[in-house]
């Protein structure tokens, strides 16, 4: 009887702790909305991600802010990665037919597991190397998010990944159409391409509005279906993560100390967050939601991300992220090249 007396008193204070932490991030959110809007160069979730870091380098980042916005981040992230699959229709991605379902899973593939070799090579913790895997080889910032909540890398990690798929896919909006008059890619195969090669949603379509509506169709359903990509890649990175923990027990148990990092709870061999994007999907596929509420989705997804974003910014210690950029910038730079030229052959090929 006592326990379900005091529960809510216990429960109260933590939740009235959370709350400036929580408001200053909506305040974030808020700006980096309104900061994307007037221009198309930066998304939200990287502007959120700038604010963020601005917020925890600045000082005014103390224990009161930090209770609300470092429990509510790693939350609101999976909450954004499951609202995403509500804009992924299973039939649209169908439509594109075998050849390009098959390019789709083997650039992603290759760049994934390409990407985490030579990050590995070039001084990358592991998770560090996983988290700029997804994000080259998947959907950008989002992908990093999802990644993030199952591998084992730091705040600063996450900011290299983010800050090296901004940098780059906002390189490849100048290049691709400069190497396409090159090229001379017809409509459809400069879609393909672009959806392929390119890392946000958001830059795949400014590269490909910039040959028309047909190529912007294509380039926007292919960039969709390798977002779906993030499912089944978070699955096998779970499993893995998994194996090392219980690896890493085994370990610890004859005697071997493994550090604080041992001390982990065990990742899901399919984590709910994952599921939850596959039921999204399954919802979307179906058709049982109308328009508006598929674009108060849309609108919910961002949000969520952007304020998951902002938290992640807030831990971030600029001096050590400088320091450790250069790799980064090394892995985006071979991870792009690589994606790049493996996705025009697959074009030249099959498409």
């Amino acid at each position: 009887m006592s326990n379900r007396s005091t529960t809510p008193r216990t429960r109260d204070p933590q939740l009235r702790a959370w709350v400036p932490g929580l408001l200053v991030m909506a305040a974030g959110v808020a700006l980096s909305l309104v900061l994307a809007s007037i221009q198309a160069v930066l998304g939200a979730l990287v502007i959120a991600l700038v604010l963020g870091i601005l917020l925890g380098n600045s000082g005014f980042y103390g224990a009161t802010l930090r209770t609300g916005i470092g429990g509510g981040t790693k939350r609101l992230l999976r909450a954004g990665v499951v609202l995403l699959g509500l804009q992924l229709a299973l039939p649209d991605i169908l439509a594109l037919g075998p050849q390009v379902i098959l390019l789709i899973v083997a650039c992603v593939a290759g760049s994934f597991y390409t990407t985490r070799w030579v990050g590995r090579r070039l001084g990358l913790s592991r998770g560090g190397a996983l988290l700029m895997a997804a994000g080259f080889s998947i959907c950008g910032a989002s992908a990093v998010a999802g990644m993030q909540g199952i591998v084992d890398a730091d705040d600063d990690e996450v900011a290299s990944a983010v800050a090296m798929v901004t940098l780059y896919g906002s390189l490849m909006i100048l290049a691709l159409p400069l190497l396409n008059a090159v090229l001379g890619l017809d409509a459809t195969e400069f879609g393909v391409w672009s959806g392929l090669a390119v890392h946000e949603v958001a830059q795949v379509v400014a590269v490909a509005s910039t040959a028309g509506a047909t190529a912007l169709a294509a380039a926007t359903v292919v960039k969709l279906g390798r977002v779906l990509m993030l499912a089944p890649v978070a699955a096998v990175a779970s499993i893995g993560e998994r194996r090392r923990a219980t690896q890493a027990a085994t370990a610890g148990s004859d005697g071997v100390d493994d550090g604080p990092r041992s001390l982990r709870p065990a990742t899901p061999v399919v984590p709910l967050f994952v599921l939850g994007f596959l039921a999204m999907v399954i919802v979307r596929s179906l058709g049982l939601l109308p328009g508006p509420v598929l674009d108060a989705g849309r609108t919910l997804t961002t949000i969520l991300l952007a304020a998951g974003m902002f938290g992640l910014g807030a831990g971030i210690d600029v001096r050590r992220l400088l320091r450790s950029g250069g790799r980064f910038a090394a892995v985006g730079a071979v991870s792009t090249l690589f994606l790049a030229g493996v996705s025009l052959l697959g074009v030249l090929v099959l498409v």
